[in-house]
């Protein structure tokens, strides 16, 4: 069961008086596939109530609501955009709602209590030792308008700049993911060292147009160049010292970005890639699957298979025809596994929608090192050892290998201990662990990337 998210409150209506369902509201679904953390904000609107759901562990956010009927201690909320339905019965203390949440025709137990969302002690509070711009910029190529932030240090300037480009997915300019904002924490860290920077929402997310989905590595490296162009357009940056920050697959953009331009001055990858992406994939599952107790057989079958879409993907140019094939092989696959139609059903759509979007295409397809080859810019690439992802002893040594390869002199790696994709302090480095942590970065890699930054803009 997937949950997509949304960014925008619906109004709700209110059936009959009712009690107070006011505030924010946690609660689990446990499915056979996964432990989801949710949460439920309620708030009264002019007219009734408006409510939003919050997936923490898949990443969705302010789902909105679109009818909120409560009747005496019943409550009945509909959310349209992902079609499901939650019914629940409110406790006489008023305290818990006791229910069951119905999505694609399958239901599932989902109880909330009151209490506010995961705690996020590294959140930034004001006020700010620093000026704070709301931005706008355009990609000219791609007719494509960005909305962001520019985080300014106290002072006229001009200050050397960063641009944070973020991972695969719909991100926010904050890279809001699982409860987290890593990338309101980096700004924050830096801005408050004299380093300016430009966070931005990813096409068609937040105030930002365009179409995500069907943009490549190619596309997403022109977007980071135009926030290039921006930044260096401005009186209170310096031009000659603008940097990029990627984080998974933006750190491979910031890549692209300096193969490409010598107006990159430098790039930071966090947790960047070094081998070709059908190994990545595949190294990546083979690690989520090993940490989550798979057999040995388990892994090897979902590797055949994982091999096969990318075969599909790779050589298959008829759309249809690459559709019907990957149907057939994930039905066979899921059908083996034992599993019931509606997650059979709910599986094979998640899976042939990633698989024959373009930005899966390009992932593996990519060579990341025949990039790397070309980057004679300053690089810093950091990798968590518990990263599941992308695994460190895999990539980092390809990073390096590449940039020697260039010639590259300044360049620096390294393997953080106990830090997993997030980089946070973490325990298994799966990602069911992301939202239950409540570190957002871990301090030790701020801290070494704010003194590798300092020293190459001075």
């Amino acid at each position: 069961m997937r949950i997509h998210a949304a960014f925008c409150l619906a109004i709700a209506v209110l059936a009959a008086p009712a009690a107070d369902l006011s505030g924010t509201w946690q609660g689990i679904i446990v499915t056979p596939r996964a432990t989801l953390h949710m949460g439920l904000t309620v708030t009264k609107a002019a007219v009734g109530y408006a409510a939003t759901i919050d997936s923490y562990d898949q990443g969705g956010y302010g789902i909105p609501v679109a009818t909120v009927k409560i009747e005496g201690l019943q409550l009945h909320l509909e959310i349209s955009s992902i079609n499901a339905v939650y019914d629940a019965t409110l406790s006489a203390d008023a305290k818990t709602l006791t229910g069951k949440w119905t999505q694609r025709g399958h239901s599932i137990a989902l109880n909330f209590t009151r209490g506010p969302g995961p705690n996020r002690p590294q959140e930034p509070k004001p006020p700010f030792p620093y000026r704070s711009e709301d931005v706008s910029y355009e990609n000219a190529k791609a007719a494509v308008k960005f909305a962001g932030t520019l985080t300014l240090p106290s002072g006229s300037g001009p200050f050397p700049a960063v641009l944070l480009i973020t991972g695969s997915g719909p991100q926010d300019r904050d890279e809001n993911i699982f409860g987290h904002k890593p990338f309101l924490v980096i700004a924050d860290f830096l801005t408050r060292r004299g380093i300016a920077v430009l966070r931005v929402d990813d096409r068609g997310v937040g105030a930002s147009t365009g179409d995500l989905t069907k943009a490549t590595e190619d596309d997403l490296t022109d977007d980071a160049l135009a926030g290039v162009a921006f930044l260096r357009g401005r009186a209170d940056i310096q031009p000659a010292r603008i940097g990029l920050i990627g984080h998974s697959e933006g750190a491979d953009v910031a890549a692209r970005s300096a193969a490409r331009s010598t107006d990159v001055a430098f790039i930071v990858m966090l947790a960047g890639t070094g081998i070709p992406g059908e190994e990545l994939l595949v190294s990546q599952g083979e690690a989520i699957m090993r940490a989550s107790g798979a057999s040995d057989e388990q892994i090897e079958r979902n590797t055949e298979v994982q091999r096969a879409m990318f075969r599909i993907v790779r050589e298959q140019q008829d759309s249809a025809m690459a559709e019907k094939q990957l149907r057939d092989l994930l039905n066979d696959y899921e059908k083996n596994a034992g599993a019931s139609a509606v997650e059979a059903r709910a599986f094979v759509t998640s899976q042939l929608r990633a698989a024959l979007s373009p930005s899966l295409r390009s992932i593996i397809l990519a060579d990341p090192a025949s990039i790397l080859r070309k980057v004679t810019c300053p690089v810093l690439a950091l990798n968590g050892s518990r990263d599941l992802q992308v695994l460190a002893r895999l990539n980092l040594p390809a990073i390096s290998a590449a940039l020697a390869g260039a010639g590259n002199q300044d360049y620096e790696i390294a393997e953080l201990p106990l830090l997993n994709h997030l980089f946070q302090k973490a325990g298994t480095g799966l990602v069911s662990e992301y939202s239950e942590i409540e570190q957002t970065f871990a301090p030790e890699a701020l801290e070494i990337m704010n003194g590798w930054i300092q020293r190459h803009v001075q």
